[in-house]
């Protein structure tokens, strides 16, 4: 099920906490690597600029209907 692809480059494998390698600390929690409020602001910025690219659509449909009824 997992294979090495062009993509992903060759396994890296040995012991840990050797090398390169992390280690390995018994009952603890993982962190996160995402920062929640730069990720909450691209989500927002998202959001407002579909909302922005729909408004211009729904703009636009009704220039055209007024244009239209005026021939």
């Amino acid at each position: 099920m997992w294979r090495e692809t062009y993509a992903s480059g060759t396994p890296v494998t040995g012991e840990p906490d050797s090398g390169t390698l992390g280690y390995i600390n018994g009952s603890a929690l993982e962190e996160s690597n995402v920062d929640l409020s730069a990720e909450l602001v691209e989500l927002i910025k998202a959001q407002a600029n579909y909302q922005a690219n729909a408004k211009t659509i729904s703009t636009e449909s009704t220039i055209l209907q007024t244009t239209i009824q005026m021939t």
